[in-house]
């Protein structure tokens, strides 16, 4: 089953996002669907069933070692052409820690992880269209953008079923399989 540990955004602060976002939706971007916004960790992909047990067993350690922390949705920013996403401001040293032991953790239950690279906290909101994208635009208008700070106190682990009908501009089906207080 395809996986990845994440933070989950209380809906009050999805709301605040879905404001800031409406008035920029347009065709020029493919945007995510707003049911799949998150922070992922650590993914992990394709995860086979006999890892589970121990999987969850060391991210609810590695949960039990952090302890929550304020985190809110801030500014936004560009992956080349690619991807156009929300940031984090609050607990960065501690949402980063939190995706460490999260890789850790995983890595530790037998999941092959990719290379590891540091970790930039951020919800991906739009995907350009190909090369020559312009997000910059998309980036100028939502870089004031300040949620309201929360808690997060919890770890996730979340399934992600990709697609399979062939409609076009079909999202993926986001579950969560697991979460674990953070308690550190």
């Amino acid at each position: 089953m395809r996986l990845f540990a994440a933070v989950l955004p209380p809906e009050a602060a999805l709301a605040e996002l879905r404001e800031a976002v409406r008035p920029l939706r347009d065709d020029r971007l493919t945007w995510a669907a707003e049911a799949g916004w998150h922070f992922t960790l650590a993914f992990m992909g394709d995860v086979r069933e006999e890892v589970l047990p121990e999987l969850h067993a060391r991210l609810a350690r590695a949960a039990h070692r952090t302890g929550p922390f304020p985190l809110r949705l801030h500014g936004s920013g560009h992956f080349g052409d690619r991807a156009l996403w929300v940031g984090a401001a609050g607990d960065l040293p501690a949402v980063r820690m939190l995706a460490e032991r999260a890789d850790a953790a995983a890595r530790r239950a037998g999941v092959p992880m990719e290379r590891h690279r540091r970790y930039t906290p951020h919800i991906t909101l739009a995907r350009g269209h190909g090369p020559g994208t312009r997000l910059h635009p998309y980036v100028e208008a939502l870089a004031g953008f300040e949620g309201t700070p929360w808690p997060v106190d919890t770890l996730s682990l979340v399934r992600s079923h990709l697609p399979v009908s062939g409609v076009p501009h079909e999202h993926p089906r986001y579950e969560t399989v697991g979460s674990w207080p953070l308690e550190g």
